[in-house]
């Protein structure tokens, strides 16, 4: 038995994976799991057999001994953490199917707990959709523990991944059936895994099967839901690979942002987060055939009251999850008829049913925006709360099927309303929609949106100015305190004081604008002394004219060998081929060139001694050339401009926003390049993947053959073996023949008739073995008496002559020739023992080398055709004794001569 397991030990893993013997595939999983966690990356060799095969993992996570299969699901858990995603997604189609029917219902916990892992990396590696395909259909099996042994896994999956990641439609589906299971077991883990989804989606998945439940089935719920609806939105456990990745390039970004991976992480995990509301989770509903046929009809009807109940009519029909689209333009031009209307109670029915539908159709109704906003908006004018609420959740509604591009310039046109009341609700729909918006406004629009606020500060309602202010925290919230800075420079203290305290309690979803990012690496060099020389030419020009050398800037003093007086030809600031490739001819340095020789020649009439070139304390030319270069760099220089600041030094602020602009587009075209090269990087090692499988698909395959040559040539070697053998063995019977031959040719005349009748009958049974008939027999059997009657005859009894000799010589016996011939013919006495020698059966019980009573049964059967061959046999062999005594006879006379 141990040379056994050395053996198989020695096999290859798929092999020892299908083996008969249960623990050689119990020792084959563990050396694999064992392999699996040695690999350095996905793509080494031991993954290729299973990857090119992986039906092999079908009967390791369904083996049928116990032991094997905690150990066959224990590998392909390696497998699928070590091997990446190929392995899940050339594997999870032939194991999720034996997992749900063989693992999860495992009895040992070691066993159910690698199978729930399994199903867990599956979702992890790719997506949830596959495995749910291939677990879901395990509901409607037969065994009870099957089933709940599949409820528990989805819990679980749900209870790791949330429902942002698993879908939960195709589950919410199925569980009223698993209600009404039998088995107590079953209809327990359907409660937990309800609840479970619960956490996730709250209300939203009443809609989808409450109704299909049962009265007593609802409370017992509503009872468990209790219990969750006090815990706090749940945050996802565990997350996919994709999310992996997109986390830990966020950990790996610049660490110039001020707390740039602080704020990813932040906006992950809200958006991880986030419920999923009922439009994700239903289905699409028609609701025309609903909406009555008469309805604008109702509507045209000079009757409030049929007015409303038409509305009412039209709500109910339209009042669903989800709504199918189709052509609902009539119905939002008659809605938006409705906004007019004289009756508070008609209007607030029409804003309703404008709620529900934006709210059904979502990205479907943006299409209507332009019809049915304005006309709201024009509604605000109502005092009553009732009605400023339906018109608010309305647009609302509107702008969620928008985004802010689209809804903005209406906004900012109603925020300039003669009406107080309808710039104040415009205050508010304006601040919800900037909560609301995932899409960080265009540059035009920050600043529309930034002069609106600053004019509603300067209102004489309070609510207003308040709803100014908090506008401009809202905005400061999604474009960061820095880029708001040039928004808020011509406001006083107070004000600046209750935007920022608005900024400080506002939330937005808007995703931030990424920071800045790290100049590239050729301009870190120049930040040495070179790009102050490089500079000095354009420094003195730079300074303004009104502005006197204090002594402030003689403490930033740059050493007296920097500080003389430049000459026009000075060197060239080692940015500037990189400041050319930006800013054009001049690059960065042209606007400045531009904006400071006004003052230079304005200065050059009156020459004053030239002020220390680095010692500037204020303005933008005291700048480095190279500081642009690096935008990130939180620099000492005074990023809002002071009150007093020349025209000439706003231009060049403006010129160097410009060109900080120019460099986050370079660096965003550098991403993208970059994003590019990862791609053609993955698809190049993808085709390497695949020649290094084709590779060991082939060297396999050569192997193969050099073994089947090696066996075809010690098969031939053994057949070649076996041919020389029977060739010797053929040699040997001739030269037994061949002795036969010449013993009996050389036997005496006379005195060896013993050793001649010896030969011929030894020449007799040469002869009778390929023969198969009776005549050889009996020819055999006529021979061997011959010579006995030969050996006992007394010697005077013998004939003179040769004729005489050749009659006496035993030949003509009855079992050679006829009745009447030979020996039958003579009566002995029994002293010969010849008596009965006529008689077969007597001579065949004397005689052991006579002929069988098998081969004497086709004799009797066929006496005369038998009697015929023997005496042709008899004939010929008679021939050949005569030619041998013919020989003898002539020897003879010369030798007596």
């Amino acid at each position: 038995m141990a040379e056994g397991e050395q053996d198989f030990s020695a096999l290859p893993l798929p092999e020892r994976f299908a083996h008969k013997n249960w623990k050689v595939r119990k020792e084959g999983y563990e050396d694999a799991k064992a392999q699996f966690e040695k690999t350095p990356d996905e793509s080494d060799p031991i993954f290729v057999p299973f990857l090119q095969d992986a039906s092999l993992w079908k009967g390791a996570v369904a083996d049928s001994n116990v032991a094997a299969q905690i150990e066959g699901l224990g590998a392909y858990c390696a497998f699928l953490k070590f091997g990446g995603a190929a392995a899940c997604t050339r594997s999870r189609g032939f194991t999720v199917g034996p997992i749900a029917e063989k693992g999860l219902p495992c009895t040992r916990p070691a066993g159910k707990t690698s199978a729930q892992e399994a199903l867990l990396l599956c979702v992890e590696l790719d997506k949830a959709d596959p495995v749910l395909e291939d677990l879901l259909p395990t509901l409607s099996h037969k065994v009870p523990k099957v089933i709940a042994g599949a409820l528990a896994a989805l819990t679980v999956i749900y209870h790791s991944f949330g429902c942002k990641i698993v879908d939960p439609k195709p589950t919410l589906k199925a569980l009223p059936k698993v209600f009404g299971h039998a088995d107590k077991n079953v209809r327990a883990e359907a409660q937990n895994l309800t609840v479970e989804l619960y956490r996730w989606l709250r209300e939203a998945i009443k809609p989808l099967f409450w109704a299909d439940l049962k009265p007593v089935q609802q409370q017992d719920l509503e009872k468990l839901f209790e219990n969750v609806k006090q815990e706090p939105t749940p945050k996802q456990e565990r997350f996919t690979r994709a999310q992996q990745d997109a986390m830990a390039a966020a950990s790996a970004a610049p660490a110039g942002g001020d707390g740039a991976e602080e704020e990813g992480g932040e906006e992950f995990a809200e958006e991880e987060g986030e419920e999923v509301d009922t439009f994700d989770l239903a289905e699409p509903i028609d609701v025309m055939p609903k909406v009555p046929k008469d309805l604008h009809d109702q509507l045209a009807s000079s009757k409030w009251k049929d007015r409303k109940e038409a509305l009412d009519a039209l709500y109910n029909a339209i009042n669903v999850p989800r709504i199918k689209d189709g052509p609902y333009d009539d119905i939002v031009r008659a809605l938006a008829k409705c906004m007019k209307d004289a009756n508070i109670a008609v209007a607030t029915v029409a804003a309703n049913c404008v709620d529900v539908l934006a709210k059904g159709l979502r990205n479907g109704f943006g299409k209507y925006r332009s019809v049915i906003m304005v006309p709201m908006m024009e509604r605000l004018k109502e005092k009553k709360q009732s009605v400023a609420e339906a018109l608010g959740q309305a647009l609302d509604s509107v702008f969620a099927s928008t985004d802010l591009s689209d809804c903005l310039e209406d906004i900012l046109e109603y925020l300039k309303h003669k009406n107080p009341q309808v710039k104040q609700e415009t205050v508010k729909f304006l601040i919800r929609c900037l909560r609301t918006t995932r899409t960080v406004p265009a540059k035009p629009e920050q600043k529309s949106i930034a002069d609106a606020g600053t004019k509603l500060l300067t209102e004489s309602t309070e609510a207003i100015r308040s709803g100014g202010a908090e506008i401009l925290g809202t905005l400061m919230k999604i474009l960061g305190e820095r880029a708001m800075n040039p928004y808020l420079d011509g406001l006083d203290d107070i004000r600046k004081t209750k935007v920022k305290e608005y900024f400080e309690t506002a939330e937005v979803k808007a995703k931030e604008r990424p920071k800045p990012v790290v100049a590239p690496p050729k301009t870190a060099a120049p930040a040495g002394k070179r790009p102050c020389r490089g500079r000095d030419p354009r420094q003195p020009a730079a300074a303004p004219a009104q502005e006197p050398p204090a002594a402030k800037p003689a403490a930033k003093a740059i050493p007296s060998k920097l500080g003389g007086v430049p000459k026009p030809g000075g060197l060239a600031a080692p940015g500037s081929k990189l400041r050319s490739k930006l800013g054009g001819p001049g690059g960065l340095a042209s606007p400045q060139r531009r904006v400071a020789e006004p003052p230079a020649e304005e200065a050059a009439p009156a020459p004053a001694p030239a002020p220390p070139k680095f010692g500037l304390g204020r303005g933008l030319a005291g700048r480095p050339i190279a500081k642009p270069a690096a935008p990130t760099e939180a620099a000492p220089a005074p990023a809002p401009a002071p009150a007093g600041m020349t025209p000439a030094e706003k231009a060049e602020m403006e010129e160097l926003r410009a060109d900080k602009e120019k460099f986050a587009r370079i660096i965003e075209d550098m991403k993208s390049e970059r994003s590019n090269f990862n791609s053609q990087l993955t698809e190049l090692q993808n085709q390497n993947a695949q020649l290094i499988e084709d590779h060991t698909r082939d060297v396999l395959s050569i192997k193969a053959k050099e073994t089947q040559l090696v066996r075809a040539r010690s098969d031939a070697e053994a057949a070649e073996q076996n041919v020389q053998k029977q060739q010797r063995e053929i040699e040997r019977l001739k030269r037994e023949l061949a002795r036969a031959l010449r013993a009996s040719a050389m036997s005496p005349p006379h005195g060896g008739s013993e050793a001649d009748s010896m030969g011929m009958s030894e020449a007799g049974s040469m002869y009778q073995e390929p023969a198969s008939n009776g005549h050889m027999a009996a020819a055999k059997s006529g021979l061997h008496m011959g010579s006995r009657f030969e050996n006992t005859r007394p010697r005077s009894y013998a004939s003179s002559n040769i004729s005489e000799e050749k009659e006496n010589n035993g030949l003509e016996s009855p079992g050679l020739g006829s009745r009447d011939s030979g020996l039958g013919r003579r009566k002995l006495s029994p002293t010969y023992g010849y008596s009965n020698v006529g008689s077969p059966t007597r001579s065949s019980t004397r005689n052991p080398s006579n002929p069988t009573d098998e081969e004497q049964q086709p004799r009797s059967a066929q006496p005369a055709e038998n009697w015929k061959r023997a005496a042709e046999v008899t004939s010929q062999l008679k021939a050949r004794i005569e030619q041998m005594k013919a020989k003898q006879g002539l020897s003879r006379p010369s030798a007596q001569r």
